[in-house]
């Protein structure tokens, strides 16, 4: 079976729906930024305030290269891990790729408790949310399949995305 990659906004559920996915088809969950942060022994809010975002998208590559060798996994990756073609050729070449969607509302709402969310911390973090939205949304348009999350459980969307990947595989 092809690796299962999942992409979306953070907030969008890749983490907890990558969870379920992993229980249900008894598949090896890999979180990108997770492995990002045990190999470079640094949190992700540190890298962003050390190095900056460029530098955290170039070990974000690396990490998705290294990670897109395995075989009949789920990776979850980063929201902005789609901005770089060259992550997305990668993951395509393994894997499929679905994206989690979620509203500007929502997302505000599921991420407002975590202080680790650099993207976020601004005076009107509803604004930035609505500002990175719209400034991805075409590469998030590229996924395989994309998957609503709004009003639903990660067990029904991890469903949801079993079903329609039994033709793909």
């Amino acid at each position: 079976m092809k690796n299962i990659v999942l992409t979306g906004f953070m907030g969008s559920g890749k983490t907890e729906v990558g969870r379920e996915l992993a229980r249900l088809l008894n598949m090896e969950l890999i979180d990108v930024d997770t492995e990002i942060e045990k190999s470079e022994k640094i949190s992700i809010n540190d890298i962003f305030k050390k190095f900056g975002e460029p530098r955290f998208r170039e070990v974000e590559t690396e990490m998705i290269i290294k990670i897109s060798e395995n075989e009949n996994v789920i990776i979850s990756t980063g929201g902005g891990a789609v901005l770089k073609r060259e992550n997305m050729d990668i993951l395509k070449k393994t894997g499929i790729i679905i994206c989690l969607s979620a509203t500007a509302e929502t997302i505000l709402k599921r991420t407002s408790n975590n202080t680790d969310r650099p993207l976020l911390k601004v005076g009107n973090p509803l604004e930035r949310i609505k500002e990175l939205l719209n400034f991805r949304k075409p590469f998030y348009e590229k996924a395989d399949i994309i998957i609503d999350t709004e009003e639903k459980t990660p067990l029904q969307i991890a469903e949801e995305i079993v079903e329609k990947i039994k033709g793909i595989k």
